[in-house]
């Protein structure tokens, strides 16, 4: 076999211009995907804090509420344990035993300056402690008998108001 001369140098042209676009893009395929990956991160910190802080805040106020809820019970519990205690001291007032009576009325009396106690309640104590004693009008009939004096009435002319003067004064009668 002969030998063949080996081909001579064979020349190979590239032909430079501007890259299309679609190779521009390829390019910069890769950074599109970081600056998304990005801005899902900074999307996501963003929410997982507005959450937080939204937790948070719901905690707080789930606490107060828990607290308040605690505080009206543990009053509500209060007052209803001071009315069946009262209620026990009437039953021991009306007893007809004296013995039974004298504690009925201390009891009432120690209940009386609790701080559960409200007005309606201490006036019913006023009337309790009344028809207990026998006493139809009070302590303000004793100290009336106690003075001599007779009680002044409403429209008497010796108890005028502030301004002087009484109903009587202020009233007119009108015709048909």
């Amino acid at each position: 076999m002969t030998p063949v001369p080996s081909p001579g140098p064979l020349d190979v042209v590239v032909h430079s211009g501007p890259a299309d676009w679609w190779v521009i893009l390829a390019g910069l395929g890769p950074l599109a995907v970081l600056i998304a990956a990005l801005l899902a991160f900074y999307i996501n910190w963003r929410t997982l804090k507005q959450r937080t802080a939204a937790d948070k805040t719901a905690l707080e106020q789930n606490r107060e509420a828990d607290a308040n809820a605690l505080q009206q019970k543990t009053e509500a519990d209060s007052r209803a344990e001071w009315w069946r205690r009262t209620q026990w001291a009437l039953d021991r007032a009306l007893d007809p035993d004296e013995g039974t009576k004298a504690l009925g009325l201390a009891t009432l009396e120690v209940l009386a300056r609790s701080e559960l106690a409200r007005n309606e309640e201490l006036e019913l104590f006023d009337i309790a402690w009344k028809s207990v004693s026998g006493d139809e009008n009070g302590d303000e009939a004793e100290a009336d008998a106690g003075s001599g004096q007779e009680p002044a009435f409403v429209d008497d002319r010796h108890d005028l108001g502030e301004n002087g003067v009484t109903d009587e004064d202020s009233t007119k009668e009108v015709g048909p």
